[in-house]
């Protein structure tokens, strides 16, 4: 069965290994590459869901992408009427 992947949520590097159908060494050179980005908390990262459907998705980093833009003009904005 499936899993699906959640955007917003975060996974470990072997939760992540299973959803992507990758070897650990496959998944530590991604990550070394930046062709995966995660945040290194302690000694291992955590990767954002939206990494992951990047990776199976383009159409779904365009959205995100989208997203991010707009989320950032309204910030933008918002710091100028301060």
């Amino acid at each position: 069965m499936d899993q699906e992947i959640k955007e917003n949520a975060v996974y470990t590097t072997s939760e992540a290994e299973k959803l992507l159908k990758i070897s650990n060494s496959t998944m530590k050179r991604l990550l070394k590459k930046g062709l995966i980005k995660g945040n290194k908390i302690g000694h291992q990262y955590r990767i954002l869901g939206k990494e992951i459907l990047r990776q199976v998705s383009p159409k779904v980093e365009a959205k995100a992408v989208k997203s991010y833009l707009n989320l950032k003009e309204k910030v933008k904005n918002k710091i100028k009427s301060w």
